[in-house]
């Protein structure tokens, strides 16, 4: 066979990211099938050499050498086998070789297919492999390609592309080819066939697996966060919580000369971020929510059927209706309420720009906030 088999082979490895060796074993699978097909009484007799090296692709029937007649291929007799080898011998073996192009245009494509058939397997396990640790993580990918018409990119992660859609990129945001930028990997879909990595940077989690990085109290634990509302583009607020009472939560976020806040601030494109200290308190957990703004005095209006009995919450403790629990739950922070009072000076300021500000405190918080002047 010409040396044009093992370029492809080798073109087929890199454009699958598959190392040679594995696609060989698997040609030679495919061309085994192939063979058997062709040739049903040589089945147990059929070899296969393909040396990558030296750029060699036989395919043989293993012959027995007998005396008498041969009944079929598998046999040859002593005397023909002694005129192709001297040495050969009546137990001994012969190689025939076999013509590749005999085997036809249908063993052909069924091998063709039974090739691709293994490719889709060898690379839906390697993207689970690859990708299946790093589930709701952020990675670092290149830009490789615009679609100007509807504003999706194509981003490279090791050899993998990957496809970020206008709608979860950060609203306003532009890329140029080659740039290198952080994504955050949201789900891996129809993993037991072809695997698709979906991935965002408008979500609220791109912010907080963002700060994991740039802060080692957070990815070590000291410092949780316990919140975390987004409007992409415009505003995040984020409440955080430590564990040790010598660590401040709020400024470790922060960083020594805002150096950590700086860099998540910057992958965002200069999108907003407020970082409070998180409270058990909820009075107090809603007047910290709406900074910038001061709030005089917050009153909790939930009406007590809201609030869940705690024999109640014992039974669903042992209740294995989930469904009933979920929907019991949804119904109490829909009727989680509140008052605020601000300084009449201070009112456009809780509310924010097109409610934002309260819009987002409400998120953080699971409370439905009524903002009043003094």
């Amino acid at each position: 066979m010409d040396n044009s088999f093992f370029k492809e082979l080798e073109i087929l490895g890199s454009e699958n990211s598959v190392d040679t060796s594995v696609l060989v074993e698997k040609v030679k699978s495919a061309m085994l099938k192939a063979a058997k097909r062709a040739y049903p009484h040589s089945e147990d007799n059929i070899r296969i050499d393909i040396d990558t090296e030296n750029k060699v692709f036989n395919m043989y029937i293993v012959q027995q050498i007998i005396e008498d007649t041969p009944i079929d291929i598998n046999e040859i007799n002593i005397e023909d086998a002694k005129a192709i080898d001297p040495t050969a011998y009546v137990g001994g073996t012969m190689l025939h070789k076999i013509d590749i192009s005999t085997l036809g245009r249908t063993a052909a494509i069924s091998a063709k297919q039974s090739i691709k058939g293994d490719l889709r397997q060898i690379n839906r396990e390697q993207i689970l492999k690859r990708f299946g640790s790093k589930k709701h993580c952020c990675i670092n990918v290149t830009v490789s390609q615009i679609d100007a018409s509807k504003g999706d990119i194509t981003v490279d992660y090791e050899g993998t592309e990957l496809y970020l859609f206008k709608k979860e990129q950060i609203p306003g945001e532009t890329f140029k080819t080659g740039q290198n930028i952080k994504v955050y990997i949201t789900d891996i879909a129809n993993p037991d066939k072809k695997p698709i990595i979906k991935i965002s940077r408008s979500q609220k989690d791109f912010v907080k697996r963002l700060f994991e990085i740039e802060v080692p109290e957070i990815y070590d634990g000291t410092v949780e966060i316990k919140a975390i509302s987004r409007e992409a583009g415009s505003r995040t607020k984020m409440a955080v919580w430590s564990k040790d009472s010598n660590v401040e939560p709020v400024g470790a976020c922060i960083g020594p000369k805002s150096s950590r806040i700086t860099a998540v601030v910057k992958e965002l494109n200069g999108e907003k971020i407020d970082i409070i200290p998180y409270s058990e308190n909820p009075a107090e957990f809603i007047a910290r929510s709406l900074a910038p703004a001061k709030v005089l005095k917050t009153v909790i209006t939930t009406p007590p059927s809201a609030e869940k009995p705690e024999e109640e919450a014992e039974t669903d403790a042992l209740n294995n209706d989930s469904e009933k629990k979920s929907r019991r739950e949804n119904s109490v922070k829909e009727n989680k309420t509140c008052t605020v009072i601000v300084p009449n000076d201070q009112l456009s300021l809780a509310i924010g720009n097109k409610g934002q500000n309260a819009k987002l405190a409400a998120k953080l918080t699971g409370y439905k906030i009524d903002i009043k002047p003094q």
